[in-house]
This record gives structure tokens, sequence and C-alpha cells, in this order.
């Protein structure tokens, strides 16, 4: 593509961002993406305004394109024939993404790199199959928060150009806006009725919270301090967006374990928000009371301490438990180490719902004397659920000749209404919840510590920094992959101080939000460059083949630290 035609500024950048990105001059190569999500604030707004405007356009030859943040095509209507079959050979249709670093300079891609509306026509394409198109693209941005959330694009064919095109983009752009506004305010009063319904008829702690609304009544206020409000707001995240009655239980630093039933509520079928009402369960013991350090376990967290007092007193009284928690939060290592501690003349046995003779296994178990864990109880078929529920059943009466002590390990927030909650766990009367790492991120230097001796890993020490970032992270997959990170740190630096440089990419990123296998490799890539480039974005940008404000926006949106 030659730059030098006297173009305006803005496309001759945006020519040189599509060079650096190494995208293809003659054909377009947008990616596609399956399953979207059609159900988002930004498409419920934008419905009827290009039902609106398609009405209004139902004689022009144009086409209306909403995108996301990211360029994908998430709706396009209107058009000739004509121009949907010349749309169709190029991929802009729903499920592709015109992102200006994969088809180069146009209305979609180019408005989201520059973060304004922008025309262009025809010849001003980077690649030569849309020089048959002038399309004019504007950005749509939440009117309250200010994020970007995607684009409205008219495109027509090139010879039917005008300037017309950006005003009616930029005109539909701020009636989406508009819209967001009218529903978040139908949504937020929807919310708002049904929490003062609520605390009104509860006079308990309760808690609502919605996209942009979180409330906390007065009674929570009193009832629990600063320290422990703060724990229940991060537990709310677990319920966020949620479309489905949930309850699960919060440990609090305090050492109040409380148990939050979370109810969503709904405008017609669009999700609200939802209402928690907060009931306090039982109190654990407090910073005065002494729970034993159990070999093999580490952490001296009130909320660590708090769990393991629980499991130390079921397992005390032979109380048969379940262990409830997210994957890789320690659950069945806790359980070991409290029966290795309680009992450490008692062989334990685990037997895995993966075991296809599991009900035989167990059987096998419990008649050799030994003490029984069940890991991943919720995977297990309700055929299985049958035959363990008579297995129990027998142990509980005794029939085998001792008494055992059975726990069960099963991930959080499963529902108690299918065959295992309805058969099995009537006979575990009491059920402690594993917290994830991120609840208390205080007991990572001693997990640290303890992991890497268990592993046989000596002469390696983390610094400060290191080790402060380690205790900045949400930990998705918790003290399983906490392991994976230092196991991968010990095998590049086998001896002496771990610096903040030596830890994983991906341990760069303070983001808390799930990332997509593409996203994670991404992340990587632009930790990996800006390392490369002693922190230089800019030469990041230029090796990695984006441009500078994509760079900084996924800096931010990663939340890398640089």
């Amino acid at each position: 593509m030659a730059t030098d035609l006297p173009v305006r500024n803005s496309i001759r950048m945006s020519w040189q961002r599509s060079q650096a990105s190494a995208v293809d001059t003659d054909q377009p190569a947008p990616a596609y993406f399956a399953g979207l999500d059609f159900d988002t604030t930004l498409s419920r707004a934008a419905r009827p305004v290009i039902d609106a405007l398609s009405s209004e356009l139902t004689d022009e030859p144009v086409c209306i394109i909403l995108t996301d943040a990211k360029g994908i095509v998430l709706d396009r209507r209107g058009g000739d024939r004509s121009l949907i079959r010349r749309l169709d050979a190029v991929d802009l249709a729903p499920g592709f993404r015109y992102a200006e670093s994969e088809v180069g300079t146009n209305g979609i891609g180019t408005a989201l790199e520059v973060g304004g509306p922008i025309l262009v026509l025809g010849a001003e394409h980077y690649t030569g199959v849309l020089r048959n198109f002038a399309c004019a693209g504007a950005p749509i941005t939440h009117p309250i928060t200010g994020g970007l959330l995607g684009v409205l694009d008219i495109t027509t064919q090139a010879r039917n150009s005008n300037a017309v095109l950006l005003s009616v983009a930029k005109l539909g752009a701020r009636r989406i806006q508009e819209r967001i506004i009218e529903e978040a305010n139908a949504l937020d009063q929807a919310l708002l009725s049904e929490y003062y319904a609520v605390c009104r008829h509860t006079g308990g702690s309760v808690i609502a919270l919605g996209d942009e609304v979180f409330m906390i009544n007065a009674h929570a206020q009193q009832h629990f301090d600063s320290t422990d409000q703060a724990a229940l707001i991060d537990r709310t995240r677990d319920a966020r967006g949620g479309t489905r009655p949930l309850t699960f239980i919060a440990d609090l630093p305090s050492g109040i374990s409380a148990r939050l039933a979370y109810q969503p509520t709904f405008l017609g079928d669009t999700l609200a928000g939802g209402i928690i009402q907060i009931r306090e369960q039982r109190s654990a013991p407090r910073a005065g009371t002494r729970v034993p350090a159990v070999p093999g376990m580490a952490g001296t967290s009130a909320l660590w301490r708090h769990t393991t007092h629980e499991v130390l007193d079921a397992c005390g009284r032979s109380e048969w438990l379940v262990a409830e928690g997210e994957p890789g939060a320690g659950k069945t290592t806790l359980l070991r180490a409290v029966h290795d501690y309680s009992t450490p003349t008692q062989r334990l046995a685990v037997v895995d719902a993966d075991d296809p003779d599991i009900v035989a296994t167990a059987a096998s178990e419990l008649e050799s004397g030994a003490d029984l864990i069940i890991r991943h109880a919720e995977v297990l078929s309700d055929d299985v659920i049958h035959g363990l529920a008579d297995l129990l059943q027998t142990a509980r009466d005794g029939a085998i000749g001792r008494d055992p002590w059975i726990a069960l390990t099963r991930l959080t927030g499963r529902s108690d209404e299918d065959a295992l909650g309805t058969q099995l766990l009537s006979f575990f009367p009491r059920t402690v919840a594993v917290p994830p790492l991120r609840h208390h991120l205080e007991d990572v230097p001693a997990l640290v510590r303890n992991l890497l001796s268990r592993a046989g890993i000596t002469g390696v020490t983390l610094s400060a920094g290191a080790m402060n970032q380690l205790m900045r992270l949400p930990w998705s997959g918790n003290v399983s992959h906490l392991r994976t990170v230092l196991t991968d740190v010990a095998r590049r630096r086998r001896s002496g101080v771990v610096e903040l440089d030596d830890l994983p990419a991906e341990c760069h990123a303070t983001t808390r939000r799930h990332l997509t296998r593409m996203e994670a490799l991404e992340r990587d890539a632009i930790v990996g460059a800006l390392a490369s480039h002693n922190g230089d974005k800019t030469a990041a940008a230029t090796a990695l083949g984006m441009s500078r404000a994509t760079i900084y926006r996924k800096i931010r949106d990663y939340g890398i630290l640089s």
C-alpha cells in the first residue's frame, strides 16, 4: 500500500498500523467466533435502535452493522441483495472480527483504534477487496462508566458514499447510549424496589448488586465490622450476574461463618441484578483461641484457622463431613492432614469419582478398616450415587464391624436438588467451605514455603517484590495454580532469589476476570515483548504488530504491570 497519496493523516496512520500488523493487502482474513452472547447491555439497547434505523433506511442501499468492543460483528441489517452478497464475500458478517490488525483500515476497526467516529471511503481502505465499500463507524461508549462497548457502522458500496453516512452512524450510536441509560434506570429501579421490600420483610442483613449498583443495608453495616464487610463484598463476586438462586457460605476474617442466599431480580426477561440475604451461622475460634498447627498445612489467617478448626472439630467427633470448594482450593489435602493429625494410627483411603468400580473399591476399603474420602462427588453418576448411598447406610448401621470416619469433597455452588444432594448429602451432617486462595491471600508466603519444601526445592527464595506480586493475583486455580507457578519458576531458577522479573508472564497481570485461552496467550506475548524491550511500549507494540493505542489499552485491560 503506497502512503504517498494525498490522504488524510488519520488514514495514513491507519495504513501504517495495518502494514505493521502484516495485514494482507489483497484479501482480509478476519477471525470467526462462534457462540457469541447476544443478551448483553449493548445488544439489548441496540436492537430497537437498529430496528428503527432499518425502517428509516429501507430504500437506501446501506447496511447497518453492530460490533462489540473487539470488532466482532453482532448484528447486520438492511442492504439490498447485491450489497449483502458483497459483504458476505469479504466476511463482513455476524461472528467475524473486523479489527484493524486483521483486515486493515476500515470503519469498524479504525474507529476502535482511534477511539472516535471515522468515515473510510473506498480507496482509503488498506486491503484491495474492501475498496469497493465506504463505511462510517461510530464508537459506542457506556454513558455511565465510559467504557467502550462497540461500534455502530454504516456500510454501502463506494459509489454511493457521502458524508451523511457518518452523521447517521453517530446518531445511531447516540440513540443506543440513550437506550442504555433508559434500561439502566428501569433495571436499577426494579432492583431497588426488591431491595427495599426484602429489607422491610426480613429486618436482617441485605446486599443488592447489579451491573452499576451495589447497596448494603444499615443492619449489615452495624452487624459486621469493616473487615468482615470487605470479605462479604468480595464473596458477592461469585453471585454477580447469576440467573439462578444460589446459596453459599462465607467464612469471615472475624471467625464468623455467614450463609449468603442470592436471589436474582428480573425486569421482564432481563436480569436487573440480585438480592443477597445474610445469616450468621455460627462462630468459630476468635483471635485468642488456639488452633493447633497441623503438619502438612500452611496458613495462619483467621479464615484458614477457622476452616481448619471446623475440620478438626468434625474429625475429633467422628462426624462425617463434606468439604466444599473451588478446584485446587486444597479440600483433599486439608482432610488428609487433619485426619493424620487427629488419628495418626488410623489408615485413610481416598477413592475418586472417576474410578469405574468406585462402589466396590470404597466397600473394600471400609471392610479393611480404613477411613474414607470420596473425591469429586459432583461428577458421580446416579447409579453410583445409589450404590454409595446403600454402602453408607450399611456403614452407618455398623454392619461392617466398626464406625468409620467418612468425608466427601465436591465443587462449590452445586445444587442440592439432584441425586447427590437428595441421597448422599443427608449422610453428612456438616459441610465445611474450603475458601479459594483469593480470600486468604495473606497465607501466600506460608504456602510458598510449604509448597517449595514439599516439592523438594531447596535454595530458592522469593524477593519481597515477587512475593508481594503473588499476593496480588486472583489465583483462578487456587493452591494448585500457585504450585504450578512455583514449579515453573524453580525449573528456570534452581537456586538464589527469585525476583519479580523471574515470575511467569501470567503473574505480571492482575486482572480478576477469567481470560480465554487466546486472551491468555495474548497477555503473555505482551508481557514477553515488554520484558524484551525493557518496558518500552512503543517497541513492544511494533514487535507484536499492534498500535501504541492498542498495546496501552490491552495493558490496562489485562492489568499488566509495566
